[in-house]
């Protein structure tokens, strides 16, 4: 039943454990008393941080259930697939923050489907590697199951890719060596992953690559026995390349194959294999036969390094690298080789290395950060996105879905951030209300602040008040123009 009072709220979230009574002192106090819209107190609740937006649309439509997994509170969405859904989550015993993944509820009464998400947990609770998302728990909650994991900071390589284009050399050359460290470790345990591929591989803000998703792994372990069925589960795409290699459940070598295919297209911005939904193009054995050599797709590439990723792909198993150890081995040399890639060649002279240190120097002293800025944004999707475009612009960005707390945090001494970006994607009104309303702040008066507006409400940029600290930008972004806006309002 929906809540219709700011009371029938209140008890809602004691009785669900959401937020403790204690909690809401303050914001009857702020409200003047408890006779106030239901809405008008959940609004609160998410200005101070008690409730996320997503937790206040169910409770508002009367949804008792899916607030916590195991120990796990879920926040908000962030991911969803034609198999599960993944949340955002803190723990709410160490409030440490977590991934939680769910079965969508379709596939609860489906053993086949169930024992699959089951397996994904159980063989990734054996893993523990820094380049491996951990997992925490598996279980069944509301008649679904769950798993529970790391939760990382950052986007997947498709993601990345996308944005980015080709990642550079030394770059690239270090999140394949990362991934390749993992599949060497769970190999050695008898684990294989059998679904790799770019959007299966978490790349963090900081740098760190990790594999995520053995929900197809196979093994010999005593525990991947237990769980395997008759017959390894695999991929169409696994299946499709063994029997164009005349093996069968060849998965250490087929591993690797696959891992040269997010080596490629990390190297060159473009997939190797043709993608699609549809199994017939994913079978097709001229998926695999009419993949165009790297060397084409991206010539300036060293022959050492090209050599190295069609040797993963090859599609004679005999002639590919036969372990991650042996793909390991090759790439190391070639990682500590192009370090420096992009700034000096392997051939220069003892002088032109003096030359090339000092050219480095100069060069990080020009990349370093050119300021903070404090993005509201309630949209994770759009948090990420628009993170991963300022960071690439050279600003450390600091994310919030609370636009008070944005406010709050700017108007601090010492403020927080060079900048204020507020969206009006999420925001709407209330974001164009909050942007007109800095100058008369005196702790924002000066503080210099950009609003994304939405094109979807144009109404919206006829309101906005703008001046010499404050200016409007219509999304999508554009770098020339966002580096203008930034310069001149950050000095």
């Amino acid at each position: 039943m929906k809540p219709l009072t700011a009371d029938e709220l209140a008890h809602r979230l004691e009785q669900l454990d959401l937020v403790q009574a204690a909690h809401f002192d303050a914001i009857w106090s702020e409200l003047g008393g408890h006779n106030v819209p239901v809405q008008q107190f959940g609004t609160a609740l998410v200005r101070h941080e008690r409730l996320t937006g997503y937790q206040l649309d169910r409770l508002l439509r009367g949804e008792v259930d899916g607030f916590f997994y195991g120990r796990a509170k879920i926040l908000y969405q962030v991911g969803a697939g034609s198999f599960s859904r993944v949340y955002r989550a803190i723990h709410a015993d160490s409030g440490r923050i977590l991934a939680v993944k769910v079965l969508r509820s379709r596939y609860s009464s489906d053993p086949e489907k169930c024992q699959s998400f089951q397996r994904e947990g159980e063989m990734g609770r054996l893993l523990r590697h820094p380049n491996i998302v951990a997992i925490e728990d598996v279980g069944r909650e509301y008649n679904s199951s769950y798993i529970t994991m790391e939760f990382v900071e950052g986007q997947t390589l498709r993601e990345l890719v996308r944005v980015r284009g080709a990642i550079d050399l030394s770059r690239a050359l270090g999140i394949i060596h990362q991934l390749v460290e993992g599949l060497e470790y769970a190999h050695r345990l008898g684990v294989t992953h059998r679904d790799i591929k770019a959007s299966n591989v978490l790349i963090s803000f900081s740098g760190q690559a990790k594999l995520v998703d053995f929900g197809l792994a196979g093994g010999d372990t005593t525990a991947s026995k237990a769980l395997r069925r008759t017959g390894q589960p695999r991929t169409v795409d696994y299946a499709a390349l063994e029997s164009i290699g005349k093996v069968k459940d060849d998965s250490v070598r087929s591993d690797i194959y696959f891992l040269g295919t997010v080596a490629y297209l990390a190297l060159c911005g473009v997939s190797a294999l043709t993608e699609s939904r549809d199994r017939a193009v994913r079978t097709d054995p001229r998926r695999f036969t009419g993949v165009e050599p790297l060397a084409w797709r991206a010539p300036e590439l060293p022959r050492d390094v090209i050599d190295l990723v069609m040797r993963m792909m090859h599609l004679n198993p005999e002639e590919r690298w036969q372990s991650a150890l042996e793909v390991r081995r090759a790439l190391e040399p070639l990682v500590a080789k192009y370090a420096t890639a992009a700034d000096v060649s392997a051939l220069a002279s003892a002088n032109e290395l003096v030359v090339k240190k000092t050219a480095v120097k100069n060069a990080a002293a020009q990349a370093a950060v050119k300021g903070t800025l404090m993005l509201a944004e309630a949209s994770p999707a759009e948090q990420a996105e628009l993170r991963g475009f300022f960071k690439q612009l050279g600003y450390k960005v600091l994310l919030t879905e609370n636009l008070q707390r944005a406010l709050d945090r700017c108007s601090a001494s010492p403020p927080a951030a060079d900048c204020l970006l507020i969206s009006t994607a999420s925001f709407g009104r209330d974001g164009v209300e909050a942007f007109n309303t800095l100058p008369e702040n005196p702790f924002l008066r000066d503080a210099p602040a950009v609003l994304l507006l939405d094109p979807a409400q144009p109404e919206l940029a006829g309101l906005a008040r703008v001046d010499e600290r404050r200016r409007t930008v219509t999304v999508p972004l554009q770098t020339a123009e966002m580096t203008e806006v930034l310069t001149a309002l950050i000095r």
